[in-house]
């Protein structure tokens, strides 16, 4: 329950929608929202713990939201490369800025390998520094 706590106050438009006691009346499911994406938790007590298979993508539209949601993510956490953070509760998060899939994909290679070249050199993405190397500068 203290991870959905957590992640509720971290995003927007977040809520815990409900929950379930288990035998020993500690919550043992929760639904909530996460900027009005529903999720379903289970508590799978000492036994379960998260790990790489499972993680989220967060795709920022600006450097003070890849800023704000590393800052809140990693406080406790690891910080990794290529815009991955692993939070106080062992979740991995990649925050993204929504523009590098156009910048990678694009139709003009030499572009997209100086913008990869860049990433690949990041833990926390710099948008500025990325466009930067879109751009050839």
């Amino acid at each position: 329950m203290d991870a959905v706590s957590f992640y509720v106050s971290v995003f927007k438009n977040s809520r815990i929608i409900s929950k379930t006691p288990g035998p020993d009346g500690k919550v043992m499911s929760v639904v909530f929202e996460l900027n009005g994406q529903q999720f379903y938790a289970i508590n799978g007590g000492p036994k379960f713990k998260f790990n790489e298979a499972a993680s989220f993508f967060i795709a920022c539209e600006s450097q003070e939201e890849i800023d704000y949601f590393w800052e809140k993510l990693s406080e406790g956490g690891q910080e990794s490369r290529c815009g991955w953070v692993k939070d106080k509760f062992g979740l991995w998060w990649q925050v993204v800025p929504f523009m590098l899939n156009k910048m990678l994909a694009g139709k003009d290679p030499a572009k997209s390998a100086r913008v990869m070249n860049v990433m690949l050199k990041m833990d926390k993405f710099d948008m500025g520094l990325l466009q930067k190397a879109f751009d050839g500068n």
